[in-house]
């Protein structure tokens, strides 16, 4: 059985930490709060795990998750470059609720699914899921819940839907905007917002000029 963690108590949440960091090390799942909703996490570079993630959702290789990190440098390592605005935008916003898809750096052994060649990545405003990823190194981490079903905002919402297929529930209360991140392309010389979310356009636009939309 999964064990849950309550991270509101400063003594159980050094040890929630701990125990999530070696759950990932292992190759285990962990539940964490982000600063949209409740995310489902494992070791990037651990196939197994990665598949066990997706496994967990009830989702294919055609959707491959996102990779949260807890340093901007981690980020960087993961990308062959952020192009001509990626560095403004993580200025402007992370840590915060802006995914950035990305050429992901050809030189990293690692298997998200079907990525094209590339990596969505974020740095969460949430300071439980930043300090388990200054532990762990960047973790692929999708929202907390089987496909299809609402998005976890609680651990114990995620626990419903997920199970003891993960190892390791670290409770943040429930989070305070379910709104998803924006997520943005920029791997095209234009930059392209594939979904809407937590940060207008209008401030993407305020940041680098034009965003490229589909209406």
């Amino acid at each position: 059985m999964g064990r849950r963690f309550d991270c509101s108590d400063p003594d159980q949440r050094a040890i929630a930490l701990m125990e999530a960091a070696a759950a990932v090390r292992r190759g285990d799942l962990v539940v964490l709060p982000t600063d949209t909703v409740y995310g489902i996490g494992a070791d990037a570079f651990t196939a197994t795990a990665v598949k066990s993630l997706l496994d967990a959702k009830g989702r294919g290789r055609d959707m491959p998750p996102p990779v949260l990190v807890g340093t901007v440098r981690a980020a960087t390592a993961l990308v062959e470059d952020l192009g001509a605005y990626g560095q403004d935008l993580i200025d402007a916003f992370w840590p915060g609720p802006l995914t950035l898809v990305c050429k992901a750096n050809r030189a990293l052994s690692w298997d998200l699914g079907d990525t094209k060649g590339t990596v969505a990545i974020r740095m969460p405003l949430h300071p439980v899921a930043l300090d388990l990823l200054k532990e762990t190194g960047p973790m692929a981490v999708s929202s907390a819940n089987r496909s299809g079903s609402p998005a976890a905002t609680t651990a114990q919402e995620a626990e419903e839907q997920l199970g003891d297929s993960v190892e390791v529930y670290l409770d943040g209360g429930r989070t305070t905007d379910n709104t998803p991140s924006t997520i943005l392309d920029l791997t095209t010389a234009v930059p392209r917002l594939l979904r809407r979310g937590a940060i207008p356009v209008e401030k993407l636009r305020g940041i680098i000029g034009y965003v490229a939309t589909d209406d």
